[in-house]
């Protein structure tokens, strides 16, 4: 056969090595989720990890708490999808070259 397992093998290591310097770039870089105008405000990282929430004190009423924790919620879940775009298209970008071979990604 012409297939060299020696040489899958080491694609495979390289792509994994590639793979985990990704992983801990990703914890270093940071995107915002926002709501309410902006006025909730939400940082996560590339390992979706929520890093700060910020809240504008004119939105805080505490007769409706309800619609603030739902501010929260709707900029905490902006974030964590900004960070989830930003992962999947850096791996991309890794397990790209190999997404033909069987077996792999």
């Amino acid at each position: 056969m012409g297939f060299n397992m020696q040489k899958l093998m080491k694609q495979a290591q390289k792509m994994q090595n590639d793979m985990a310097k990704v992983q801990e770039e990703l914890k270093t870089l940071e995107v915002e989720g926002v709501s309410g105008g902006g006025m909730v405000r939400v940082i996560a990282n590339g390992s979706q990890e929520i890093l700060s929430i910020a809240i504008d004190p004119q939105i805080v009423d505490p007769e409706d708490v309800e619609m603030l924790e739902d501010l929260v919620l709707a900029a905490v879940k902006d974030a964590l999808s900004a960070a989830q775009a930003m992962a999947a298209e850096k791996m991309s970008k890794v397990t790209g070259a190999m997404g033909g071979l069987p077996g792999m990604f």
